[in-house]
């Protein structure tokens, strides 16, 4: 029987997950017994859960939080919480007390919990903790040189998860995601919004704002593939992974021009049209600071698996959502 904790179970990424979890039942060749599912307001029960769930709405990097959350030594913990790398970027304040703060906290928790508990930790991460200048592509063993505050607390989290998991206090798995388009709903407050925006909202008939050029290149992948991660990393065998805890996950390259195109093949030309160019210093800025290609074969040798082009991620947006072309 498997106790799951996921903490950020609000999100559209942990909304998905879930979603999967209890479609599928198990995890880790073992039946899954409990949930609890934790964010900053409160989850959803989940549709047709077989098991029972248990609802936290709570900061979790509030002090005696983290405590209160694995008091009841859940067996894979699927850590999500995060600022968005723009807020993090803006709230420095807010970025370090969440993004770095409240891993710190529940990574202490866990160690000092005592009688030998050692959850895998699922941990996301970003392709944000690597900094220019960049060979081509990147490897998995790049530095970390991030040139962001998102960037920088999600690698400081990455040291934590790898000496944890050497000194045998928890079994800790840090997948450095993409960037995941096409996010459904409403734009968020992360600088890389708007490589889903040129999708989403012309697919829906409605205006997007560009604010980079169309040669900007960026690693993504689909909600569904970064679902797939997620659940690959409670699964893998840590042996396998060896000491090197944290890894890229495999994606698509694609430029703002190869997305656009992707867009007219499968929505059509006057959809193309509703994308409307607005130059945004500050955003350039930031996207210029960022990677592009990487070198995944780690990852993928391990089981880990990418979308087969950035028209099968626009597909995948279709299809999930319901939307009508």
């Amino acid at each position: 029987m498997t106790h799951v904790l996921v903490i950020g179970a609000a999100g559209m990424i942990g909304r998905k997950l879930v979603e999967k979890l209890v479609e599928n039942g198990n995890l880790r060749d073992r039946e899954i017994s409990r949930f609890t599912l934790v964010d900053v307001v409160a989850p959803e029960t989940p549709p047709n859960a077989p098991c029972p769930v248990d609802l936290v709405a709570c900061d979790f990097s509030e002090s005696g939080r983290a405590e209160k959350l694995i008091e009841n030594r859940p067996d894979v913990i699927f850590h999500l919480a995060a600022i968005v790398s723009g807020e993090a970027e803006t709230d420095y304040d807010k970025g370090y007390r969440i993004n770095l703060d409240g891993s710190r906290h529940l990574f202490e928790a866990i160690r000092l919990a005592g009688d030998s508990y050692c959850p895998r930790v699922v941990y996301t991460s970003s392709i944000a903790v690597f900094g220019a200048p960049f060979p081509d592509p990147i490897p998995d063993d790049f530095h970390l040189t991030p040139l962001t505050s998102y960037g920088t607390q999600k690698a400081v989290g990455e040291f934590l998860l790898s000496d944890l998991t050497r000194r045998g206090m928890m079994d800790g798995v840090g997948i450095r995601l993409p960037t995941i388009v096409v996010r459904p709903g409403k734009a968020n407050l992360a600088a890389s919004s708007f490589f889903s925006g040129i999708i989403r909202e012309p697919l829906n008939d409605q205006e997007a704002i560009l604010p980079v050029g169309d040669d900007v290149l960026h690693w993504m992948a689909s909600p569904r593939a970064a679902v797939g991660f997620l659940l690959h990393a409670a699964e893998v065998d840590g042996e396998a992974i060896g000491p090197r805890r944290n890894m890229t996950m495999p994606g698509v390259g694609a430029t703002v021009a190869d997305e656009i195109d992707s867009l007219r093949r499968i929505g059509g030309e006057a959809r193309a049209r509703l994308i409307r160019r607005v130059p945004d210093e500050a955003i350039r800025l930031i996207v210029s600071g960022w990677p592009t290609r990487f070198d995944t074969k780690r990852a993928e040798g391990l089981g880990f698996k990418a979308d087969a082009s950035f028209d099968a991620i626009v597909r995948a947006y279709i299809d999930d959502e319901g939307i009508n072309i």
